[in-house]
């Protein structure tokens, strides 16, 4: 079986995260609220811990959308410091001009 790339795996937990989203909110309040009985805050505990791994948003990871680079990334413009500057370089980013001195 051929490696699949970070930005594959990436994309899968994105997209299982947005499926388990509302079920994973749900489960949180339950677990959170403090007027509900023990017994029934840790079973929704027990619930949350059963989906997968993956499904958390925290394990999505920002990924540059030209290269795939993981860090040095800018949320604003999706992408990471190198290609920013490579198509900056190019002229191919409106109001971007390359300094050197």
């Amino acid at each position: 079986m051929a490696k699949k790339s970070a930005t594959e795996r990436n994309a899968r937990v994105e997209r299982l995260a947005a499926k388990y989203l509302a079920k994973r909110q749900a489960l949180k309040a339950v677990a959170r609220d403090t007027s509900l009985p023990v017994e029934e805050r840790f079973a929704a505990q027990l619930k949350l811990a059963a989906l997968p791994r993956n499904s958390a948003p925290t394990r999505i990871r920002n990924r540059c959308k030209v290269s795939g680079r993981p860090r040095g990334y800018y949320r604003k413009l999706k992408m990471s410091r190198i290609a920013l500057r490579e198509l900056g370089s190019h002229g191919l980013i409106p109001g971007l001009v390359k300094s050197s001195w």
